[in-house]
C-alpha cells in the first residue's frame, strides 16, 4: 500500500490529471449504466451499443468541460475539503441538467430515454464522483488505516505511539489529519472543556472531559499529550499544563496562534511545552505610540545585535519601520546570522528598510564616533555587554573593560554624534550585587546617569578638551531573566532532561524572575520612549519563581517522574550543586523603595542616587589604572567604595593572573 501511495504520488501533474479524467468519464459511464439497470430492471440489461451510444458520449463530453471549469482537477486530492464538495455538487448537477435539455432536444430517438433517468444519474454521479475523491482523501491522509485499526481481531500499527490531542477544535483537527498522514504517532483520544462534545467521536476519536484523563490513559494506553489550543490564552496554558503535571505523560505543544497566523510554522509542527506557559503570564500589546516614537523614520544603532536581546530588539525594530537599522556586533557568526535572518524578513514582508551589518567593538571609541556621525544615527539601544556571572567573576578585567568602559564609550560617542536617544538594557543584578558582573552593570548605568545631568561635559579620556554639547536623552530599562537567552537554565534542564539526568539546581530556595524574550525587548522600547533623561526604568516581571520547582514542572511535563525520598524509583533526580561564584539567592529590580507608576502599566520609573559626572570621571580614571595595572584589590576596593550595596561574596580573582598550580576549575 505505501509503493501504491508513493508511485501515485510520485506522478506527474499531467499524469494525475489525465488519470482523474480518465476514472471520471469511466464513473459518469458506470453512473449511466446503473441509472438505466434501477430504472428499467435487471432482468433486461441496457446494452450502450443498443441504441444508445449517443447518451454514453454525450454524458462525459457535457461533463468534463465543466468540471474542468470548475476547477475540479486543480484541486489536490490530500487535502479535499467542504468547498471542494460544494464544487463537485455544482459541477455535476449542472452537467446533469445539460444533459437532461440534450436529451430532451433529442427526443425524437428511435430508443426512448426515461426522463427519470437523468435524476437517478444526477445524484449516483454525486456519490460515485465525490464519494471516491473523499476515499481518495482517506487514503492519502492515513484515515484508512485508523478505521483499521477499528476491525476486530485486526491489529495495525500497534508500533506508533499513541497520543492523545488537547482540543477538539479546528486546530486539533488538523492535527490529527497530519499525524495520520505522517504514520509517525496514533492519535486515539481527543480531550475538550466543551461539555456539549463530550463523550461523543469527532474524526473518529473518543471525546474526553478533562476529569477523565485517568480513564482515558487506562482506555487507549495514550503516551503524551499534544496542546492543539493556540488561541489559548498563557493563563489558561498554565491551568491545563497543572492539571496534566500530575499524570505520566509527556506533554507537548503546537505553535501558538501568532505563529500560526503569521505563516511562520504549521499546526504539525509539534515542539516542547513552552516554559512561558509555565509563567501564566499573557504579554500586553505594546502601546503604538510610545514603540514607533524613537524608531519610525529614523536611523537606528543596537549594539550587541546579535546576542539574545540585540537580535529581538532588532526584529522588533525592523517591523517598525526605521529608515536605517544598524547591526553593530563583535561576534561573526552572530552578526551573520541576525542579519540573514533580518534580509529574508524585510524580503519576504516587502519592508522597506536599510540594513547594516557593521562588525566592531563598543572598546573601540574612535569607530563608534565615526559610525555614529557618518550614518547621522538617531537612536541607540546599548545592549551589547558580558552578562554571564560565573564568566565575568574570574575575568574581571573584560568584564569592567567591556560592560564599564565599553557602555562609557558608547555614550560618550552618542554625545559628540548629537544621537537624541539613547537606551541602556540594564539588569536586575546590578541592584546589591553580589558579583562583578552586576557591579560593572551598576557602573554603566551611573554612567549615564552622570552624564544625563550635564548639558556640556568635558568627557573622559577625551583627546579634545572642550566641553561637549550634550543633547542625548540617557534612558536605563533594567528587567530580570529571559526565556530561553543564551545560559538559561531552561535550555540546560531541557538538555539533562533529554539524557536522563539528573537535572542540577544551584540551591533548593534559588528563585529568579522571569520574561519571554519579544516582551522584553516591546517594554525596553516602550520604556525607552518614555524617558526624560538620566531615568531608571523596571520592568514587572511577575512573580518570582523557585528555579527547584520550575524543573520539577519539566521533568514532569517531559512524561517522567523526579527521584526522591518519597520516590526513589524515580525516572530523573534532582541534585543541588551549591551557588556558583557571585550568585545570589534572590533577584531584586530596585535599589530604594522609590518608584513611581508611569502611562504604562508594565513599566516602573525608580528613583536613584548617583554620582556628579566630575567625581565619575576621577572614580572611572582611577579603575582604568587599577585594571591596567591588574591590581585587583584596588578594583574590589573601587566597586565597593562606588556600588551601593555591592557586597561581594568571594575574593576577586582574575584568572589569567593565577598561579597554574591554584588555577581552579571552571563548572
Amino acid at each position: 500500500m505505501h509503493k501504491l501511495r508513493s508511485s501515485l504520488l510520485g506522478l506527474s501533474r499531467r499524469n494525475k490529471r489525465i488519470l482523474q479524467v480518465a476514472t471520471d468519464v469511466l464513473l459518469i459511464w458506470l453512473a449511466l449504466w446503473l441509472a438505466f439497470a434501477i430504472r428499467l430492471g435487471l432482468e433486461k440489461p441496457v446494452n450502450p451499443l443498443a441504441g444508445y451510444v449517443w447518451l454514453f458520449i454525450t454524458a462525459p463530453l457535457i461533463a468534463v468541460p465543466i468540471f474542468i471549469k470548475f476547477g475540479m482537477y486543480r484541486a489536490v486530492m490530500r487535502y479535499f475539503g467542504k468547498d471542494a464538495l460544494i464544487t463537485i455538487f455544482k459541477a455535476v448537477t449542472l452537467s446533469a441538467l445539460v444533459l437532461a435539455l440534450v436529451v430532451y432536444w433529442y427526443r425524437e430517438s428511435p430508443v426512448i430515454v426515461p426522463r427519470s433517468l437523468v435524476f437517478i444519474y444526477w445524484w449516483l454521479s454525486l456519490i460515485m464522483i465525490g464519494g471516491l475523491r473523499l476515499a481518495i482523501r482517506q487514503y492519502f491522509t492515513g484515515s484508512w488505516y485508523e478505521a483499521a485499526t477499528q476491525v476486530p481481531f485486526i491489529k495495525h500499527g500497534c508500533h506508533l505511539p499513541k497520543v492523545a490531542i488537547y482540543g477538539a477544535g479546528s486546530a486539533g483537527n488538523q492535527l490529527v489529519a497530519a499525524l495520520r498522514m505522517g504514520e509517525v504517532m496514533r492519535p486515539v483520544a481527543f480531550i475538550d472543556d466543551d461539555l456539549g462534545i463530550a463523550n461523543r467521536k469527532i474524526a473518529g476519536l473518543k471525546v474526553f472531559k478533562p476529569k477523565h484523563i485517568k480513564t482515558m490513559i487506562a482506555q487507549t494506553g495514550a503516551q503524551e499529550i499534544l496542546l492543539a489550543i493556540p488561541s489559548a490564552s498563557r493563563a489558561r496554558r498554565r491551568e491545563i499544563l497543572e492539571l496534566l503535571e500530575r499524570f505520566p505523560l509527556h506533554v507537548r505543544s503546537v505553535p501558538g496562534f501568532m505563529d500560526l497566523a503569521s505563516g511562520r510554522v504549521k499546526v504539525e509542527d509539534i515542539q516542547e511545552v513552552d516554559v512561558a506557559d509555565l509563567l501564566g503570564r499573557d504579554p500586553i500589546p505594546p502601546q503604538k505610540e510610545l514603540f514607533e516614537r524613537c524608531i519610525r523614520g529614523h536611523v537606528v544603532m543596537v549594539t550587541g545585535a546579535g546576542g539574545s536581546i540585540g537580535s529581538e530588539l532588532c526584529r522588533q525594530i525592523v517591523m517598525t519601520g526605521p529608515s536605517t537599522l544598524l547591526l553593530f556586533e563583535q561576534c561573526e557568526f552572530n552578526l551573520y546570522s541576525i542579519h540573514t535572518e533580518l534580509e529574508q524578513r524585510i524580503r519576504r514582508e516587502s519592508l522597506r528598510v536599510r540594513l547594516m551589518p557593521i562588525l566592531g567593538s563598543i572598546r573601540n571609541p574612535d569607530r563608534l564616533l565615526d559610525l555614529m556621525r557618518s550614518w547621522k544615527v538617531s537612536t541607540v539601544y546599548h545592549a551589547a555587554a558580558y552578562k554571564h556571572v560565573p564568566m565575568v567573576e574570574h575575568n574581571i578585567a573584560e568584564g569592567v573593560m567591556n560592560n564599564v568602559f565599553g557602555s562609557l564609550y558608547t555614550a560618550q560617542a552618542a554625545v559628540k554624534a548629537g544621537v537624541e536617544h539613547f537606551v541602556l538594557i540594564s539588569t536586575d543584578k546590578a541592584v546589591r550585587p553580589t558579583n562583578v558582573m552586576g557591579s560593572t552593570k551598576r557602573l554603566a548605568e551611573m554612567v549615564l546617569q552622570a552624564l544625563s545631568k550635564e548639558s556640556a561635559p568635558t568627557l573622559f579620556n577625551d583627546g579634545e578638551v572642550v566641553n561637549q554639547v550634550n543633547k542625548t536623552r540617557f534612558t536605563m530599562v533594567r528587567f530580570g531573566n529571559v526565556l530561553g537567552s543564551s545560559g538559561s537554565v531552561i535550555p540546560r534542564f531541557r538538555d539533562q532532561i533529554k539524557r536522563g539526568g539528573p537535572v542540577t539546581v544551584t540551591h533548593p530556595n534559588i528563585t529568579r524572575y522571569f520574561m519571554t524574550i519579544p516582551e522584553a525587548a516591546q517594554l525596553v522600547i516602550q520604556a525607552g520612549a518614555m524617558g526624560l533623561g538620566g531615568d531608571v526604568f523596571v520592568l514587572d516581571m511577575g512573580r518570582p519563581v523557585k528555579i527547584a520547582e520550575l524543573a520539577e514542572k519539566m521533568i514532569h511535563l517531559s512524561g517522567c517522574t523526579v527521584q526522591s525520598e518519597q520516590d526513589p524509583h524515580g525516572d530523573i533526580a534532582i541534585e543541588f550543586t551549591g551557588l556558583r561564584p557571585g550568585e545570589k539567592l534572590y533577584e531584586e529590580l530596585l535599589i530604594n523603595d522609590d518608584v513611581s507608576p508611569t502611562d504604562h502599566p508594565m513599566i516602573m520609573r525608580a528613583t536613584e542616587d548617583h554620582l556628579s559626572w566630575g567625581v565619575f570621571k576621577e572614580i572611572m580614571a582611577q579603575l582604568l589604572n587599577a585594571v591596567k595595572q591588574d591590581d585587583y584589590e584596588c578594583v574590589h576596593q573601587l566597586l565597593r567604595e562606588t556600588v551601593i550595596g555591592y557586597t561581594p561574596d568571594s575574593e576577586i580573582v582574575d584568572w589569567i593572573h593565577q598561579k597554574q598550580s591554584t588555577k581552579p576549575e571552571l563548572v
